[in-house]
């Protein structure tokens, strides 16, 4: 006798386990994995499954509700943590030549770095800072919602063949010294000065679920809207509209665009190969 029940195919099952295993998180520890792409969310939980001992996606939700271990082994799968000193240097020099000039017209500003990983992006934007006499002017905030991440970004040690492999893309930046300057290398390793720690916060905020900051000059967000789908890009696209003052700049991803977000018509692009834009009068909420 038919039961009427939909015969379901395995990747049909699969994408039902992994929704319970996303809102299982979120109703746990407050996570919000729910509206990132599916598709890299899936291929990470599968590699996470894997290495986890667990024979069953469902077997996984049960330990990461009861084990707050498993959960913090998942969230580094989950957390998108791949980045580069001077990532596309180009960038940077376009920040140097496009932005520099207005955030010197402030006496003070004010930097938000989302989604900092394990912090080299951030280190880089210091380095340019100092070098164009500006780093003592900013307060820049680095965040990320993975602890694990932020520990190693405060640490600021790196694999010294990763560091040197970054010297070519500092010179393309536009970088006025030696590259070399800026961290100090033994055992194989290069630890970031200290100095340039001194005008760093990093601090947890998940741009899934936490607010906005305030009074921001510029914000800078690279390679991590494209791991999100389009409700959650207008989410973070909406805060850091709200954080940013008028005439402010937003810095995204070489694949990343305003156009088709919900903030489109907030911002003039600066400069659209290194995704640069700038906050207009109308944009946004008033200072």
């Amino acid at each position: 006798m038919n039961s009427g029940r939909k015969k379901m195919k395995e990747p049909e099952i699969e994408a039902i386990e992994i929704e319970l295993l996303l809102e299982a998180i979120y109703q746990r520890y407050g996570y919000n994995f729910r509206s990132y792409a599916r598709a890299s969310i899936q291929r990470r939980t599968r590699q996470f499954l894997a290495n986890s001992g667990c024979p069953s996606l469902s077997d996984l939700t049960a330990k990461v509700l009861r084990d707050e271990h498993s959960f913090s082994g998942l969230a580094q799968y989950l957390s998108i943590t791949v980045t580069e000193m001077f990532r596309d240097p180009f960038v940077y020099r376009a920040i140097r030549e496009q932005a520099v000039p207005l955030l010197r017209t402030w006496p003070h500003f004010k930097v938000w770095h989302a989604g900092c990983a394990t912090g080299e992006e951030a280190y880089s934007l210091a380095i340019l800072l100092e070098e164009e006499g500006l780093f003592k002017r900013a307060t820049i905030y680095a965040t990320d919602f993975n602890d694990s991440s932020l520990a190693k970004a405060r640490e600021g040690i790196y694999p010294l063949d990763q560091v040197k492999a970054a010297t070519k893309s500092y010179q393309e930046s536009g970088g006025k010294a030696s590259f070399s300057e800026y961290y100090h290398a033994d055992y194989g390793a290069a630890a970031m000065d200290g100095s340039l720690k001194k005008r760093i916060t990093f601090a947890n905020h998940n741009l899934a679920t936490d607010n906005s900051f305030g009074e921001m000059h510029l914000v800078f967000c690279r390679n991590v809207l494209i791991y999100f789908n389009r409700d959650l890009q207008n989410r973070a696209l909406k805060l850091f509209t709200e954080s940013l003052v008028h005439g402010g700049f937003l810095c995204l991803g070489t694949k990343e665009t305003l156009q088709f977000t919900d903030v489109y018509g907030d911002y003039e692009p600066v400069d659209e190969k290194a995704k640069i834009y700038k906050k207009s009068e109308r944009g946004g909420r008033s200072r």
